[in-house]
């Protein structure tokens, strides 16, 4: 006899051919008047029992029998008979040479799409393992077809790896019959092989085609017609199109925004249109909880404490629940060469990073450790458009449904931040179509700041949930939290100001700008609401108020600075850049906006850091634009 071209025994001519069944094929592979190899697994009296598969097996009976045989035989054979109770016959046929044909089982695949319909009964399904968690009983494989992610548990005994052969980023084959459990669909595994070769590939084809048409981002109509902000949707798309394919591939995110009013109202949204998406993909229904992470950063930048925390919760997720690494969703946040650092950590380990922010950016320093970046100033556009503006339209992109929670949040954006583009009014009359009147808007942006402040490092979402009324349809407490809130804020605001306000220095400078310095570390309560750039801002808020005329406020602590600006043109960057050169051993850092910023140096360096900063302040020029009546022009 001879075989296949795999080179097993035998030498004919290969005039004829067996079929040799794969292991995993059952009884609806074989076909009648087919001869197929087969192996004897016993010999009793009236015949012998052969196997053909790991579930195909049969006796061919002593009457039909020539010759002796031993268990380990080979034997070529055809289907006899096939009785009422599935038993199958087979008789032996007559070949001396031969080659064979391997026979694959044909599945009839099932989707994830299918669980609910299928429940309790055996389907076969195909898809990428994104996930593995060993428990103290099953494995737990959670697996990525092309229309959502499904937790298979396979058992072997309590607490023991099943189907070691099986990691993160294989595509397998799985057997096995969905079940409800606790609320969510498992496929409890009767059998799991990993896919190798051209089957391999075929079938990662047809999951990446599917994956890449599931990602694409929803076509959504803006909320209001603004072309300073088109500019920026080709980018937003992509970025709608990377966190919805992380979803797709069962990997986590963790969203970092800066924690006040507008990273809130930037990363709120994003979180919650991630998690319905989360909850439409898996059939876990712990998922949203686990994959996706939202967490406020205090700095104007991504230390590098918020990394390697982040870095080390992620790679301890790995170890103990079998997770991929995540994806960083950096928000309001994230442009700066400081960030560079922090990036470059997680780059050591792979780590996908997209960054939406309205910072004045240093792409130079940036773009090539990230994956995406959305930013007005790399469309000539400021700060005035938000992160939250921005944030709005991108969580519409990725889950629609959410548009009419959301109507309000730009308004609430470009409220915290004193955003001057012409887009609000039109943001606030659409936030007075959904009942929300400016007083309750700025209520509302006090109560974040105020909410930011003592949550501190925490994310508090269902607090922060409640007070900016999205996923929550509780209106009473949602209007009695955000007063009360924000009465206390402003209680707290004047109680501050009322000490600080003595202590206020104030000068003209030459380019007719007033100047007004205070020391918030020595005239200024700490560890208490508002912190110094707060107190710095409402200090500057109520001068501008007083004055009518171009403001910079600065306030000061040992070792830094926050700076406000109003009718004037700091470009606060370039003098971080410029200070940085020019005071050695000052260790200068920091950026902002052209009218908003914080400065860090050395404490023995304050003095000199603090003059030369007044010096570039006098040589700055007075911008209407830049004053608070000033709209952002299209």
């Amino acid at each position: 006899m001879t075989r296949d071209s795999a080179g097993e025994p035998g030498d004919g001519d290969g005039d004829s051919v067996v079929y040799d069944l794969a292991a995993d094929c059952t009884a609806d592979d074989i076909e009648s008047n087919r001869p197929y190899l087969a192996e004897i697994n016993g010999i009793v009296d009236y015949g012998v029992f052969v196997d053909l598969s790991d579930s195909v097996s049969g006796l061919v009976h002593e009457s039909v029998l020539e010759g002796t045989y031993a268990v380990g035989d080979e034997l070529v054979v055809e289907l006899e008979t096939v009785r009422d109770n599935g038993d199958m016959a087979f008789e032996p046929v007559d070949i001396e040479d031969y080659t064979t044909e391997p026979v694959s089982h044909d599945y009839a695949l099932t989707g994830t799409n299918r669980l609910e319909s299928n429940i309790g009964d055996q389907i076969h399904l195909e898809g990428e393992v994104v996930q593995v968690k060993q428990t103290a009983g099953p494995t737990i494989f959670h697996v990525a077809d092309e229309y959502g992610v499904v937790p298979c548990a396979a058992f072997e005994e309590a607490g023991v790896r099943a189907y070691p052969i099986a990691e993160v980023g294989d595509i397998v084959r799985i057997t096995g019959a969905p079940e409800h459990r606790e609320g969510s669909v498992q496929i409890e595994v009767d059998g799991l092989s990993k896919l190798e070769g051209e089957d391999a590939d075929d079938a990662r084809d047809r999951l990446e085609e599917a994956l890449e048409d599931r990602a694409e981002p929803h076509d959504v109509e803006p909320l209001i017609d603004w072309p300073a902000f088109e500019k920026l949707r080709p980018n937003l798309r992509e970025v709608a199109k990377l966190l919805r394919r992380t979803v797709l591939e069962g990997r986590p995110i963790r969203v970092r925004h800066h924690a006040d009013g507008d990273g809130m109202c930037a990363a709120v949204p994003i979180q919650i249109a991630l998690e319905r998406f989360i909850a439409d993909v898996h059939e876990d229904e712990d998922a949203p909880r686990h994959l996706i992470k939202r967490l406020p950063a205090k700095a104007p930048f991504y230390e590098m404490e918020d990394a390697t925390r982040d870095l080390n919760f992620a790679l301890e997720d790995r170890e103990k629940h079998g997770q991929q690494l995540p994806l960083l969703l950096m928000l309001d946040n994230g442009s700066t060469a400081e960030d560079v650092p922090a990036y470059e950590t997680l780059a050591h380990y792979d780590i996908p990073i997209a960054v939406v922010d309205h910072h004045h950016p240093d792409p130079e320093a940036v773009e090539d450790l990230l994956d995406a970046h959305v930013n007005p100033y790399l469309h000539d556009e400021d700060y005035r458009i938000t992160t939250g503006m921005l944030c709005v339209e991108l969580a519409r992109m990725i889950y629609p449904d959410l548009t009419d929670e959301l109507r309000h949040v730009p308004a609430v954006a470009g409220l915290s931040d004193r955003s001057k583009a012409d887009a609000m009014d039109d943001y606030l009359e659409l936030a007075v179509e959904e009942g929300y009147d400016e007083q309750r808007l700025q209520d509302l942006s006090e109560a974040l700041d105020y909410a930011a402040f003592w949550l501190r490092y925490n994310s508090g979402d269902q607090l922060i949930q409640d007070l900016l009324q999205i996923d929550n349809g509780d209106e009473q407490r949602h209007r009695e939290l955000v007063s009360f809130f924000a009465d206390r804020a402003r209680e707290e605001v004047d109680e501050q100001l009322d000490d600080a306000m003595p202590h206020l220095e104030h000068e003209d400078l030459d380019n007719g700008a007033h100047l007004y310095r205070i020391d918030v570390e020595n005239h200024a309560h700490r560890f208490t609401y508002p912190a110094p750039g707060k107190t710095t801002g409402e200090i500057h808020d109520r001068k501008i108020e007083e004055t009518g005329d171009p403001v910079i406020t600065v306030g000061y602590g040992p070792d830094f600075a926050v700076l406000r600006s109003d009718g004037v043109r700091l470009d606060i960057p370039q003098m971080v850049s410029e200070l940085e050169a020019e005071i050695p051993g000052g260790g200068v850092s920091g950026g902002g906006h052209l009218v908003v910023g914080s400065i860090k140096f050395v404490k023995g360096k304050r003095e000199d850091v603090i003059d030369a900063l007044v010096e570039k302040m006098e040589d700055a020029e007075i911008d209407e634009a830049l004053s608070s009546a000033a709209p952002i022009d299209d």
